[in-house]
């Protein structure tokens, strides 16, 4: 490959003419100016950067001797504690404090609503997530199982559809109630004198109508507002659905995904500079505004590219515009891995944290310059999502990345937001101070179970075999840990300024059990939640209707923590394990069937997030975080002799069929069995066999590594 020369930095000349030629112009930034500021940043941060990394390992380390120490003993929770205490790991809080973050977009401070995560290497995607700002309730309802059946094959299914509309009514009913009446029975939406009349009765809270199109006698389209979410209800006499309806509704859409994570790490596969130019470019394409993806569905050519805002009239007559779009955050990668993609004066890889918020702050530049077109942030604001930080000194490092990024490309202190990702237990037990460590910059705080969990079995993998999956989230600590994480926001003042938020639904094709199960997030006191796909986005949204979040959190703000850290300390061991040889197998299996349907896609295919079938063949969204987990577990359990190398080698083959069998209508797949010697299977492997040694059980290492192999090898 060729490099180009710039201030000491070797940069691969792909990634180097894509900055230079394609992101920087317009930016107001040359190319000297980049490369020199960008030199600068990793020379004097990479010593840091190494030196935080040495910490984490050298803390590890105490904490694996301190637990082989005791094997055997009962476990000492309160000579654990001061054991963390005495080592650093666990630190003293300080005094209260609210974040003092300025410039914050309504979308993060003041819309409670449903976030898309979705992998910044794929245009389709990113436009998409983009896009669910709004989604039809109809098209969900009538395309999914959120009825509590599936969706009928073939044709238009009119007796689905009177259900559909009779479901969305009830939604009406209950978000924007008419005074003495029902949705059911309206025959006419009409605006008079500025208030929205239906069969000429008020809603009961006239205030939630905020604008509508066409004439007022016989409005196209009427915007409600419940809660901060708009809701458009459109009228076509026309449409086949609209046709039948005496109110000529046609259908209710919801304001939807209300932010969406164009992600740089957990869901994508970059190891070089042809990946991240992939990632980088799109997300190019959107802070400029003129990403465009061209494609074919049911033999129809289709281009995709960015819905424009929406023209409204209020009711007082004026003009207004809605969004039409999400906001997006961008998340970087996190401060262990480097990328070939760059190498330093010494001819070491850089960090890639480092390039990250370099490059994708720079591109930002393109959408906080503008004054109209499609903007993303109104407030000139950049938003960078910061994985997999351990503790307050990692948090304050990056604090000092985006002051240097800033510097660099000539922008306002604190023009970047931060988004601590809660996900590793040195932060989770610390979480006051990681808050306090970027008060300016703190726009968004989110739990992350599964990688809470990786990192919770590699922590304390020396301390003896844990639960099974299922049990580990039924423990006292992951309770805590989310409780906890809402608590300490509201403490430091997060409310109406930052998000707070929970984690994935991990079953796309299960929204009835979605419509159950996720609405406990926002009643939990958290303003944003993460959705797999713009339908679930959809339907997600309803909860955000049927809870003010808002009251939610002042309610507990009042009520005091609920949670603290001796109970997220509590490592959830298996206390009793009375397992048979089927419950240990069948265990193990799930986890390599997870493992392999996920890695061989990443290895192979360059697929950063896929949906893997579990052993019961139900769909679940992998990513690393998952991947991570599952591997952890069970090199947790082969370390503590639950199994034997033999088994797992044997149901790592046996799942390598299934896995095989599964993915048997894709050309592009390469197959792991019969004879088990290919890249992506050892890669696998390696995750398990050698998960116990790798830096906080990520998977990075390993996965960058054979994917490599993979593409040099053709």
């Amino acid at each position: 490959m060729t490099r180009a020369l710039r201030y000491g930095l070797h940069v691969q000349s792909e990634l180097c003419s894509f900055i230079e030629n394609v992101a920087l112009p317009d930016t107001g930034i040359d190319a000297d100016q980049f490369w020199k500021g960008f030199s600068d940043i990793v020379s004097a941060l990479t010593p840091k950067n190494s030196a935080l990394l040495e910490k984490r390992a050298a803390m590890q380390q105490k904490i694996d001797n301190w637990h082989v120490e005791r094997r055997g003993q009962p476990h000492d929770h309160a000579g654990y504690k001061a054991f963390l205490q005495e080592i650093g790991y666990l630190l003293p809080e300080g005094p209260d404090f609210s974040i003092e973050t300025a410039n914050v977009d309504p979308e993060i401070a003041l819309v409670p609503g449903p976030q898309l995560v979705v992998p910044s290497t794929n245009a389709r995607y990113v436009l998409n997530a983009a896009n669910a700002r709004w989604g039809s309730l109809y098209d969900c309802l009538y395309g999914t199982d959120a009825m509590g059946t599936a969706p009928p094959g073939g044709g238009y299914e009119r007796g689905r559809g009177a259900r559909v509309v009779a479901r969305a009514r009830v939604f009406l009913d209950e978000a924007f109630p008419i005074q003495k009446a029902s949705h059911v029975d309206v025959r006419r939406y009409h605006v008079k004198d500025g208030a929205l009349l239906v069969d000429d009765l008020p809603l009961m809270d006239p205030e939630k109508f905020v604008g509508y199109r066409g004439d007022p006698r016989a409005p196209s389209a009427v915007l409600l507002r419940n809660n901060g979410l708009h809701v458009e209800l459109v009228f076509d006499r026309a449409h086949f659905i609209g046709a039948r309806d005496r109110a000529c509704l046609a259908d209710v859409r919801l304001e939807s995904a209300i932010s969406a994570i164009i992600d740089c790490e957990d869901s994508v596969s970059c190891v070089d500079a042809e990946d991240k130019v992939a990632a980088y470019a799109n997300w190019l394409g959107l802070m400029k505004g003129d990403l465009t993806e061209s494609f074919e569905k049911g033999g129809t050519a289709m281009t995709r590219r960015l819905n424009p805002d929406q023209a409204w009239i209020a009711p007082d007559g004026t003009g207004f515009s809605v969004k039409g779009r999400a906001l997006l955050l961008v998340r970087n990668v996190g401060h262990l891995m480097t990328n070939p993609a760059i190498l330093d004066a010494k001819g070491a890889e850089v960090f890639e944290g480092l390039m990250d918020a370099m490059i994708t702050v720079m591109i930002a530049m393109h959408d906080i310059k503008k004054t109209g077109g499609l903007r993303n942030s109104v407030n000139g604001s950049v938003y960078v999502v910061k994985p997999k930080m351990h503790g307050p000194e990692e948090v304050a490092f990056a604090d000092e990345i985006f002051a240097r990024v800033e510097a660099a490309l000539g922008l306002p202190q604190y023009t970047v937001k931060i988004g601590i990702m809660d996900e590793e237990r040195r932060t989770s037990v610390n979480l006051k101070e990681c808050i306090r460590a970027a008060k300016n910059r703190v726009a968004f705080i989110n739990t992350g179970f599964l990688d809470r969990t990786g990192d919770e079995i590699h922590t304390s993998m020396e301390a003896g075999p844990f639960s099974r999956k299922d049990f580990i989230k039924r423990k006292a600590w992951i309770s805590g840990y989310e409780n906890q994480n809402v608590d300490i926001g509201l403490e430091c003042g997060l409310s109406g300024r930052a998000q707070i938020g929970k984690g994935m639904w991990a079953m796309p094709d299960m929204m009835a059990a979605m419509l159950s199960q996720k609405i406990e997030h926002p009643k939990s006191g958290a303003n944003t939640a993460w959705v797999p796909s713009p339908t679930a986005a959809t339907l997600h949204a309803i909860h955000y209707h049927q809870v003010d979040v808002f009251k939610v959190q002042e309610k507990l703000r009042k009520g005091g923590r609920r949670a603290y850290v001796d109970t997220i300390l509590d490592v959830p061991l298996a206390a009793y394990r009375k397992w048979t040889p089927e419950q240990i197998m069948r265990e193990v299996e799930n986890n390599c069937q997870g493992i392999l349907g996920y890695v061989v896609r990443w290895v192979d295919q360059g697929i950063g997030c896929s949906k893997v079938p579990d052993i019961h063949n139900v769909g679940l969204m992998e990513d690393r975080a998952t991947c991570r987990i599952s591997a952890q577990h069970v090199a947790n359990w082969l370390h503590h002799g639950i199994v034997s190398r033999d088994d797992v080698m044997g149901a790592l083959h046996r799942m390598a069929a299934v896995v095989d069998q599964q993915n048997a209508g894709d050309p592009n797949y390469r197959s792991m069995a019969p004879g088990f010697q290919g890249i992506a299977f050892q890669a696998a492997c390696d995750l398990v066999l050698l998960g116990r040694e790798q830096p906080s059980g990520y998977t990075e290492p390993l996965l960058h590594k054979r994917r490599a192999e993979v593409k040099a090898g053709g």
